[in-house]
C-alpha cells in the first residue's frame, strides 16, 4: 500500500509539472518561432519527449493489466498446487511399499511355475513304460539280504517308498521279486507289504510278488516278463540284463564308473522320483 501511495504522489507531481511545463513550452514555442532558433526548438522538443517517456514509465498499471497479472498469478498458483499434489501422489506411491510388495507377491504367486505332482513325475520318468519289475530287498524292504530277512521277526517296508510304489502300480503292471531261503521269509514279505497298504488300491495283487531260491532265478523272471523297466540293486544282474531290457534303474550308493546308456543310477527309488 505504501508503494502505491508513493507512486500516485509521484504521478501527481509529474502531471502538475507537465501542465506547468506545457504552458511554459507554449510561451517558449511562440518566442522561438518568432526568433526562429531551430536548435533551441529541437532541444526543447527532445526534453519534452523525455518527460513524456518518464511519465509513461511511472504511470500505474491499468485495470486490464492488473487483471492479466492476477490471472497469471492465479495460474502460477494452480500450477504449484498441481505440482505439489503430483509430488504428494508420487511420494505416497513411493512410500507405500506394502501395497507394491503385495501386488508383486500376487504376481509372483501367479507366474510361479507349479510344482509337478508325483503322478506327473512318475509318468515322465518311466517315459510311457507299461510294465515294471523290481527287486524287494534293499529297495522296497529295509532288509538288505536274504539272510537278514530270514533272521528278523518281521520284514519292514520302507515308509518313504510306499507312495512311489502305489503311484507306479496305477500306471504300470508292477511285479515284485526276491530270492528267499525259506517259506517263512516269503510270509514275512507278504505280511509287510500288506501292512504297508500296498495291496489296498487293487492295482497290486499278491500273485505279482514272485519268489525264487537263486539269483539266476530272479534274472529268469525278468527275461520272461520282458518289462520296459527293471529296478535292481545287484550290479551283476543289472549288467547281464542291460542288452535285454529297454531301461534299468540301478539302486546304489556309489555310482559306477561305467554304465550302459540304458541304465540309470540312484541312491534310492524315491530319490529317483524326487520324492525326498
Amino acid at each position: 500500500m505504501a508503494e502505491f501511495s508513493s507512486k500516485e504522489a509521484l504521478v501527481r507531481l509529474i502531471k502538475r509539472f507537465g501542465s506547468n511545463l506545457s504552458v511554459k513550452l507554449s510561451s517558449l514555442f511562440s518566442i522561438l518561432f518568432q526568433s526562429r532558433n531551430l536548435r533551441s526548438l529541437g532541444a526543447i522538443a527532445g526534453f519534452a519527449l523525455a518527460v513524456i517517456f518518464s511519465w509513461k514509465m511511472l504511470k500505474p498499471p491499468s485495470e486490464h493489466h492488473r487483471r492479466q497479472r492476477k490471472r497469471q498469478t492465479s495460474a502460477a498458483g494452480n500450477s504449484d498446487i498441481g505440482t505439489d499434489s503430483n509430488s504428494q501422489l508420487t511420494t505416497s506411491a513411493t512410500c507405500s511399499p506394502s501395497e507394491d510388495s503385495g501386488a508383486q507377491t500376487v504376481d509372483n504367486e501367479f507366474y510361479r511355475p507349479l510344482k509337478p505332482t508325483l503322478e506327473q513325475i512318475v509318468r515322465q520318468k518311466l517315459g510311457g513304460g507299461r510294465k515294471v519289475t523290481c527287486r524287494l530287498l534293499g529297495i522296497i524292504l529295509v532288509e538288505n539280504s536274504s539272510e537278514e530277512l530270514q533272521v528278523v521277526n518281521q520284514a519292514t517296508v520302507r515308509s518313504s517308498v510306499v507312495d512311489v510304489l502305489l503311484e507306479i502300480t496305477k500306471h504300470c503292471d508292477l511285479y515284485l521279486m526276491e530270492r528267499v531261503l525259506d517259506e517263512e521269509s516269503e510270509r514275512k514279505v507278504i505280511v509287510a507289504l500288506e501292512d504297508a497298504g500296498v495291496f489296498t488300491s487293487g492295482d497290486m495283487i499278491k500273485d505279482k510278488v514272485l519268489f525264487c531260491s537263486t539269483g539266476s532265478g530272479r534274472r529268469s523272471f525278468v527275461r520272461q516278463l520282458e518289462p520296459d523297466w527293471h529296478i535292481d540293486s545287484d550290479p551283476e544282474i543289472v549288467s547281464q540284463l542291460a542288452r535285454y531290457i529297454k531301461c534299468q534303474l540301478h539302486i546304489t550308493e556309489v555310482k559306477p564308473d561305467r554304465t550302459a546308456s540304458n541304465v540309470f543310477t540312484s541312491a534310492s527309488l524315491e530319490q529317483f522320483f524326487q520324492c525326498t
